[in-house]
């Protein structure tokens, strides 16, 4: 691994890791606290100002690695650019709560504005011609932005995510020659990793929707800047964010069959309900790092072309699902029985 990635991504970490409890200290000093309500996992008011921190290190770690002689290429900073337009537009409704279709709109524009920016050769399809596989990748970017903010409704689940998977994308990036992934997903981890010095459980900040769309944006776009023909990237990046993506869908399509206002905020993802019947945000948290570490060994053999190690990746993500689906499903059914409540 080149040295100055390892420098960037250190700097990253410490710019990460500092910056975290000072912007923490100056929220909680102006009342720009998360407050827990009915819908909250959490019990005590706190400050959800980390994402700026995270913002802010990555940076760092970008310039470092361009001082260093880095090659950034053009695509990667128009990522990085609509990363950070989606991460101000998370900080703006921390601040404001902003209106759901408002902000859906707005990252969808981004989206579109740096997908007709970046060269079609990298967009999957793009020889079968047409409009489809870039409206395929607007969609990709805005449903994986949306999916981590989601997700980020405990301690240190976003966090760890971030960190297995940017460490996914560093390794498979370093294997196969793919150097502007394997630079930001290990900036990503770096990042990830310092901001869990502070997030995890008793968390004193959160990571806010500046942070989660950040990451979540950045994640999504990371295939973009794998050279072209390289389809399989995408692959990998749903295996890397599979928990994400999993728990997001199955708890949209129960939503609807329930028939839910979506547009309503709900404490009904598997994580949180896995909360509702007495686990630990840090258990939860971890065992979602495990799951990731799974989806991360799966993308490391689909982009090596390990197929045995892939097939046994697939099937253990497969009973993984199956197992926390079940043992979910045997505690609320416990929890049913003892009190009498409907979860």
């Amino acid at each position: 691994m080149p040295a100055a990635m390892l420098f960037a991504a250190a700097v990253t970490a410490v710019v990460t890791g500092v910056l975290t409890p000072l912007l923490a200290a100056w929220a909680r000093g102006r009342r720009f606290l998360d407050v827990p309500n009915a819908r909250s996992s959490h019990v005590v008011a706190t400050p959800r100002i980390g994402g700026v921190a995270l913002v802010l290190g990555v940076f760092g770690g970008v310039l470092i690695l361009h001082l260093a002689g880095g090659d950034i290429s053009r695509d990667t900073i128009l990522v990085l650019a609509g990363a950070l337009a989606i991460g101000l537009l998370g900080l703006a409704d921390d601040f404001w709560q902003l209106p759901a279709l408002g902000r859906l709109a707005v990252q969808a524009a981004v989206a579109v504005c740096v997908v007709l920016a970046m060269d079609v050769a990298t967009l999957p399809g793009a020889n079968a011609g047409g409009w489809i596989p870039a409206l395929l990748v607007v969609f990709w970017l805005v449903t994986l932005t949306n999916a981590f903010n989601f997700m980020d409704g405990i301690d240190g689940i976003a966090g760890a995510q971030a960190l297995v998977a940017g460490t996914g994308w560093a390794a498979i990036g370093l294997l196969i020659g793919m150097p502007q992934p394997a630079a930001l997903g290990l900036l990503l981890a770096a990042a990830g990793a310092g901001f869990l010095l502070h997030n995890w459980q008793p968390a004193k900040v959160f990571m806010g929707d500046a942070g989660s769309g950040f990451f979540g944006f950045l994640f999504a776009a990371l295939p973009l800047l794998a050279p072209a023909g390289s389809g399989f990237a995408w692959w990998c990046a749903v295996l890397l964010m599979w928990p994400f993506l999993f728990d997001t869908g199955f708890t949209l399509l129960r939503r609807i069959r329930r028939g839910e206002n979506l547009l309503s905020a709900h404490r009904s993802h598997i994580y949180q309900r896995l909360v509702l019947t007495g686990r630990s945000h840090r258990h939860v948290a971890l065992v979602y790092a495990g799951l990731a570490l799974l989806g991360a060994m799966g993308a490391v053999s689909l982009a090596t072309g390990t197929r045995l190690a892939l097939l046994a990746s697939v099937s253990a993500i497969v009973s993984a699902a199956a197992l926390v689906w079940w043992n979910l499903a045997s505690r609320e059914d416990a929890s049913r029985r003892s009190t009498g409540a409907v979860l």
